[in-house]
């Protein structure tokens, strides 16, 4: 079986048990195939737990879930040296965390305070965990979901925009449709919903897949138009009144690599060996909300990062 068609089987098992919310699916396969990690925003109770849960389970891959609170720390997540008493002495030995596994679940990450916010984007950046002197390596196949709640800010610490530039993509998760809704009751109903879930693919398959869309093509054009995107909201003023007011801080270069690296992944899910203009525009919302900051004048109107992004894709126009 090849990679793709693991990967498609893997997508097929996924969305079978998480129903209404396909894009969010796509969004985490494309995270895996993409090697980043994801920020998740949505009410409660929109599956966005059991979303990473089963696919974990259909990856044939270790989950992990960490529920952060203001009382965490570091060493929480990373692990720690351990004594162990042993017959005639005792040692030390390293226990690892939640951390040490190929996808974690970051429940809540605004509600822990900064040290713990840092340990946990320093192993995403790093792939690794270093305690006492001693370097212990992450998992290849390493993904962390970090989910926020878009209400009940009161005892929250905000990320800063430096750690949420770090994540690849920032996904925002709606209520589904009524006939999804209506489906999912049915499910459920039935008893298949917690049914346990037979795995699709396995990491092998997901390194695989990697390799595959590392090797879609991205023309020079492609790139030109990916470069004008992220430059343009560095200088907005060249795109009329409207942006430049609204529009405080313009992504990073991590904005135009996540738009790269997420495009020839949406690309090689749609089975093509080459990107268009296309998968930019159909991730550029993802991979860009949260790296741009908005000034006063736009929080005054009501206008949210995603509007900025339409208008981006609508005056930069590919070469």
């Amino acid at each position: 079986m090849s990679a793709h068609d693991a990967l498609s089987r893997l997508q097929h098992a996924v969305e079978s048990r998480i129903l209404g919310q396909d894009r969010l699916v796509r969004r985490l396969l494309i995270g895996l195939l993409a090697d980043g990690h994801l920020l998740v925003e949505g009410f409660p109770g929109l599956a966005k737990t059991r979303a990473i849960k089963t696919l974990g389970a259909a990856l044939d891959a270790r989950f992990s879930r960490i529920q952060f609170t203001p009382d965490l720390l570091p060493a929480d997540i990373t692990g720690s040296d351990m004594f162990y008493q042993q017959a005639g002495g005792g040692e030390f030995r390293f226990d690892p965390g939640p951390v040490f596994a190929n996808l974690v679940l970051a429940d809540e990450i605004n509600r822990a305070p900064a040290k713990v916010q840092a340990a946990l984007l320093e192993a995403m950046e790093e792939r690794q965990v270093t305690v006492a002197g001693q370097t212990h390596p992450l998992p290849e196949v390493f993904l962390v979901m970090a989910t926020q709640n878009p209400i009940e800010h009161e005892g929250t610490y905000p990320l800063p925009e430096a750690q949420l530039d770090r994540f690849l993509m920032h996904i925002r998760v709606g209520y589904p449709a009524p006939g999804d809704e209506m489906a999912m009751l049915r499910l459920l109903r039935a008893g298949n919903g917690d049914a346990p879930v037979a795995p699709a693919a396995s990491a092998a398959d997901i390194l695989a897949a990697r390799r595959g869309v590392s090797a879609v093509h991205a023309s020079e054009s492609l790139d030109r138009y990916i470069v004008d995107l992220v430059q343009a909201t560095r200088q907005p003023a060249a795109l009329g009144g409207d942006i430049a007011r609204w529009l405080e801080v313009g992504a990073s270069p991590r904005g135009s690599v996540a738009l790269d690296r997420c495009a020839r992944a949406h690309a090689w899910l749609a089975g093509r060996d080459f990107a268009t203009p296309d998968d930019v525009r159909a991730i550029a919302h993802d991979a860009l909300r949260h790296r741009l900051v908005l000034g006063y004048e736009a929080s005054a109107e009501g206008i949210a990062a995603d509007r900025v992004i339409d208008l981006l894709i609508e005056r930069v126009r590919p070469v």
